[in-house]
């Protein structure tokens, strides 16, 4: 099919405007490219010179005495509670290794004797839980309630600690 002279060079000129309206919005890509990179680059200062420290003071004034106050606390319950419990225990425990010792000191022979006598005649029955394992149990117990004591502070629900008072607004151009 043969197109006529007038249809042609009404097309050329469809053409090129559609080429001319391609160059225009390459050029409009463009300049939206760079408004969004200095778009980019403003945020970044306005959040390193504003939101941080923001964030910062609220988390010095609210999260860290929490915290500190938690840590206090479980130190406080080691140093006051489960020491002194697990020093008596301690205590207790060597007093009466130091008496078995004298005892034993003094009746070796007979004991020596009456323990192959008795080890023939009694199975031996299976030991629980040794002085170790119940004072690491205890350390274990009173750190655990310090942790979650500290957790429960730090993340109770205080609708301040999370949310800021007002809106961030735009900065001023």
């Amino acid at each position: 099919m043969s197109i006529s002279r007038k249809r042609k060079k009404e097309l050329r000129r469809l053409q090129n405007e559609a080429n001319q309206l391609w160059e225009n919005q390459q050029i409009l890509v463009g300049h939206a490219a760079d408004v969004a990179r200095e778009a980019g680059r403003q945020l970044g200062n306005f959040g390193r010179e504003q939101v941080g420290p923001a964030v910062q003071d609220t988390y010095n004034r609210r999260v860290v005495p929490v915290l500190d106050q938690g840590a206090r606390l479980g130190r406080h319950v080691v140093d006051d509670k489960v020491v002194p419990i697990v020093g008596g225990v301690v205590g207790s425990a060597l007093t009466a290794w130091d008496l078995a010792n004298a005892k034993r000191s003094g009746l070796e022979k007979n004991v020596r004797t009456a323990t192959k006598n008795v080890r023939k005649s009694v199975q031996p029955q299976k030991q629980g839980p040794g002085l170790g394992s119940v004072i690491a149990v205890i350390l274990g117990v009173a750190a655990a309630v310090g942790v979650l004591y500290t957790a429960w502070q730090a993340l109770r629900a205080d609708d301040e600690l999370w949310v800021a008072d007002d809106p961030l607004s735009a900065p001023d151009a």
